[in-house]
Parts: C-alpha cells; structure tokens; sequence
C-alpha cells in the first residue's frame, strides 16, 4: 500500500509545518550570539547567592576605599645609602704600580734604568696584593695614596728612598651590571661620574625606549627597588647611589588592563604610568558601543588585597577577594563616581550588553526560520 504525504494545505499538514517551526526557532534561541555574560549571570555568582564574587555598586565610599595604587620606589636601605668612594680599592680591581729606585742597580730595576712597572696587578679575592720585595700587602678598603705609603714603607727598609706610584687601571672589583632597554648593555665600573643610578643609566647610553613607559629596577643583594624613569629626573631622591654588585634593569612597563564586552574595542591595554580611572578606561577603547551597551552594567573585575577589601566591605576578611565593581552610568552621579574610581593593574573591564539587544536577537533568530518556512511551504504549495 502506498502512502501518500499530506497535503500542505491539509490540518495534519499543517501542525507538522508548525511543529518543524518551532523545533527550528527553539534550537535558534538557545544558541544565540553575544559578547559575555549578562548581568545576571554575574550576580549569581555573588557571595550572597553562594558565589565567592562580592558583586559592589560604586558608591563613594567604594571609590574612596579602593582609590590604591601600588607605587614604584626605593626602600630605606636604598635610599639610605651613601655615595660610594670612588677611590677605594676593593677585592677585583686591578692596579698598576711603578717603583722608582736611587740606586743603579736596585731591588726591581735592572741595570741602567731607574724605574720597574708593574701593571695589572689584580687585587684577589681576600683583598690582597703581591708586591715583590714587599710581600703580601692587603690592598683591598685603602685608596690608592693610602696603598703607596704602605707599599714605600715596606720597600724604604731594603732599598734606599723608593718612589712608588699606584693607580686604578680597572674597576672591576667596584662594578654594576646595565642591562634591559638601554643603548649600551653592559658592565660598567662606578667611578666618580657613575656613583649615583640616573649618571650610570646616562653612561650606558640612555634608555632606548619612551621614557614614559620605561621602569628602572635595581637588584642588590636580596633587595629589589624599581622607580619609573621620569620619577627618578623629577625627584632627586630616587637618584640612589649605588653599590659594586648592583644589577640594573631597564624595561618597558606590563601593567595592563583588559576590556571586554560591548565595547568599541577588544583588547588589553597597556597603563603607563598615568593613573587611569574607569571613565578614561572605556575611552581609551572607543567608548561604549551605541548599539550594544547597557550604561548600568560597567563591571571592574579584580583580585583585591585583603587590606583593602576589608576596607570596602567594612569588615575583617583573609586573603585576597575576588571582586565585581558594578559601575551605573545613569545614575546622577554616575559619570563623576566612575571619574573617580581608578583602574588597576590586570583589571577587567567589562560592559554588558542591552537587554533589548539579546530581545532584537531573539526576535532575528525567531522570525528567520518563520521567513524560511514560509518560503519553502510556498515553493511546495506551486
């Protein structure tokens, strides 16, 4: 027996055109195209809901208590310290001496001359040197008049009225490392010229990239200081002296933000060293896009120190907390509270978009398949 299909003007036609309509249309709805999540989908994850997220309006009070920083600058121990001799003789410079004689034949020079030159004199690691005649002679914490008078005094009980000269030929025992972004990477000796950090930054060269974007770390020890470069010309007291061993890094600032969202752009934006507040943060990435964004819903994501989220909840709490500022432009002092509120390193900026928008989608998704079925019942009805 054959079966033949129903007609599509026939009732049972009908409810399957119907039923093959709605499959579409819910199949559409459910995978509908957006930028993130909505605004609800954030509060739910709220602490008050069982999240771990502390979901805030800003507020006054909130931009107060966040209005943190963390600022560049040298510790006291770097700060504190004093020039270093550029004279003094430490353990790996090398030296140079030449001993005089008044005699003709005397304990260093040959016959016929009056003078012997002893060059590259490395001083070791003890603070020593050797000086024929004169024996082990500690070096290392004397200038190198200082060094002369004990080298004479030694030789003045062998050899008549000696003349002794003594000079720094190297200063590789008093030395620091440049390295990072700077014209001439290298190992640079700390001599009269170079004893504080802006001298031996302008000694390497100068930094090769914008000055505004450049940081200065300087390792010593088991210390660590960085300062931005226009801080260390603007304020005379970042120009620290330095110390033989120190390690200078210059590099470009990665302290960023990310902006997501129904924005006019996508991306991770670097800070510099401006303090950037959430206002200028969304115009820096072509402002909230006209089509899509819902000014109530400006969200700053952020990992925040216990101290200050304890500040902005108004209670005691342990270990860094996430946190999901909720910024609503609408408000009447919208605009000057989102003024207000500053924007962090690795901060997430993040609109939402309109709820009309995700309606206007629904309703695209919606009358598509209701379009095309009725197009191809009319191609089957001819």
């Amino acid at each position: 027996m054959t079966v033949k299909p129903f007609p599509a003007h026939s009732a049972a036609g009908q409810i399957l055109r119907l039923v093959a309509i709605a499959a579409v249309m819910l199949a559409a709805a459910c995978s509908l195209p957006r930028s993130g999540p909505s605004k609800n989908e954030i509060y739910s994850g709220a602490v008050e809901k069982g999240g771990n997220t502390h979901v805030l309006y800003v507020n006054e009070h909130v931009a107060r208590a966040t209005n943190f920083t963390p600022a560049y600058g040298f510790s006291g121990s770097f700060l504190q310290a004093g020039p270093v001799g550029a004279d003094e003789i430490r353990a790996g410079d090398v030296l140079g001496l030449s001993i005089w004689e008044n005699v003709d034949d005397g304990l260093l020079t040959s016959l016929g001359t009056s003078s012997t030159a002893l060059q590259e004199i490395q001083v070791d690691s003890s603070g020593y040197i050797f000086v024929p005649y004169a024996g082990r002679v500690r070096a290392a914490g004397t200038t190198p008049d200082q060094l002369r008078q004990i080298i004479t005094d030694r030789l003045a009980t062998q050899t008549p009225d000696p003349q002794v000269t003594v000079a720094r030929v190297a200063g590789d025992g008093a030395t620091v490392s440049v390295m990072g972004k700077v014209t001439a990477q290298g190992v640079y000796p700390i001599e009269r010229p170079t004893r504080t950090l802006s001298s031996m930054l302008a000694r390497a060269g100068g930094v090769s990239i914008e000055p505004e974007i450049a940081v200065v770390t300087v390792k010593r020890g088991n210390d660590t200081g960085k300062v931005w470069l226009t801080d260390l010309y603007m304020n005379a007291s970042n120009d620290i002296a330095l110390r033989p061993g120190d390690v200078i890094l210059v590099e470009e600032d990665q302290r960023s933000f990310t902006a997501l969202g129904a924005l006019g752009g996508q991306t991770r934006v670097p800070l510099g060293n401006e303090m950037i507040n959430a206002v200028e943060a969304v115009a820096m990435v072509g402002g909230l896009s006209s089509n899509l964004a819902d000014p109530t819903g400006v969200f700053v994501l952020r990992d925040e120190p216990e101290a200050v989220a304890s500040r902005v909840l108004g209670k005691t709490v342990y270990g860094t907390q996430r946190m999901a500022y909720v910024l609503d432009l609408t408000r009447p002092n919208g605009l000057f509270l989102a003024r207000d509120f500053l924007i962090r390193d690795e901060d997430t900026v993040y609109v939402t978009e309109a709820p009309y928008v995700q309606w206007q989608k629904r309703l695209t998704a919606l009358t598509g398949p209701i379009n095309s079925a009725n197009t191809v019942s009319a191609i089957a009805a001819r």
